[in-house]
Parts: C-alpha cells; structure tokens; sequence
C-alpha cells in the first residue's frame, strides 16, 4: 500500500486528461444503470481494501463539516459548539466548514483509526463517495479523489473497462 500510495499523485495526474474527457462523455450518455455500476464496484474494490491500512484522506485532506456534525461530534467531545469550532474548525474558500490542521486532529496515527468514528462528520462516512446515488453529478470531486484515495482510482479504472466509452 505504501508504495502505491507514493505512485498515486502521479498515476492520477498521468489519467487526468482521459478521466475527465471519460466523465464527458458520460454526462452526455450517462447509462441508466451509472449508479447500479459504480455501487457494485466500489463494493467489489472494498472487499479488498481496508481502509486503515491506508488512511491518506485523513492524512492529507479535511471534510466538510455541517452544522449537524458540529453539533454531534462537541457533545459527544462535551465542548460547547462554539469552542468546537473555535478549536477545530476554519472557513474554507466556499464558506463551508473544515479542519484547520492536516493530518486530521482526530486520527491516531499509529493505526490510522478515528477517535471519533462514531461521531464522525457524514463526509467522512460517505467517502470516497463512489457509491453515492447520481454519481454523475460528483464526477469532478471523484477526480480529485483519485489522486487521494487508492480505491477511488481503481474504482475509476474498473469503470473504464466496465463501461468503455
């Protein structure tokens, strides 16, 4: 995994060009079947993917946090939502809500695990969000997420040969 994750950046930068002449081709004929595809593969590719052994979503980007995550994660922190926010979280470029420092404040490195996983903001419950519903509508996220996320990029590749365009 190490390895693969070193080669990533690079991989996804080398398919960037086919991957998105790939998603506009697939707005333009998006099968009926998109969502029905990408949920078997993002399952087929989880069956062989364990995310702690990887962790590089928590290491190298923030979710977005909602009002209802901040809500939850401080009770269950016991902190006020205001020192939460305060603490914890900045105002990205688009006024959403993210963590100020990276790797994540809540992953434990040692093992890649989440202190707060049952409380953890719903971004990061749905990522790399391959198998959301009107997946053609996130096309341009799940490019950036290729070059984050090993299982997003294999996703896509097996996409590719799924459905050739």
């Amino acid at each position: 995994m190490e390895e693969f994750l070193k080669e990533l950046p690079e991989l996804a930068k080398e398919k960037h060009v086919e991957n998105k002449k790939y998603f506009a081709k697939l707005k333009k004929r998006t099968p009926k079947r998109l969502d029905l595809i990408m949920q078997d593969l993002h399952e087929k590719e989880f069956e062989k993917t364990d995310c702690l052994t990887c962790g590089n979503c928590c290491k190298t980007t923030s979710p977005i946090f909602t009002n209802k995550d901040i809500q939850r994660i401080s009770k269950h922190l016991k902190m006020k939502v205001v020192n939460f926010i305060s603490q914890y979280l900045d105002r990205d470029a688009d006024d959403f809500y993210v963590l100020k420092t990276s790797p994540c404040t809540f992953l434990d490195l040692n093992d890649n695990s989440c202190f707060i996983y049952d409380v953890r903001p719903k971004a990061c419950g749905e990522y790399p969000h391959t198998n959301r519903r009107k997946f053609i509508q996130i096309t341009d996220l799940t490019l950036i997420n290729t070059a984050i996320c090993p299982a997003s990029y294999n996703i896509i590749e097996a996409l590719k040969e799924k459905l050739p365009l």
